[in-house]
């Protein structure tokens, strides 16, 4: 199992610290990072979070999925590959 970890759903005003903060009631955060668009400077909405091991990786799943954080629902689950995208 992996210990990153896909989180969907946040709430523009979600911060990397908020993120680690919310994911360390888990267990330890190894990295947290909202994805910001570049043009814009704003959240994409989605970002991922790396737990210390794939045991804490499971239980923020089962324990912070569909949790309210900054006032919004979010959506954990495990992060997949990047594919690779033809450039349009």
């Amino acid at each position: 199992m992996e210990k990153k970890l896909y989180i969907g759903s946040l709430a523009w005003k979600t911060t990397d610290d908020s993120l680690r903060s919310f994911f360390q009631t888990i267990g330890t955060v190894e990295s947290a990072s909202v994805i910001m668009d570049k043009m814009t400077g704003r959240s994409k909405g989605f970002g991922f979070v790396e737990m210390s091991s794939p045991e804490e990786a499971e239980r923020a799943i089962s324990e912070l999925d569909g949790k309210e954080l900054d006032g919004r629902g979010i959506r954990v689950s495990i992060a997949r590959p990047k594919e690779d995208r033809p450039r349009e």
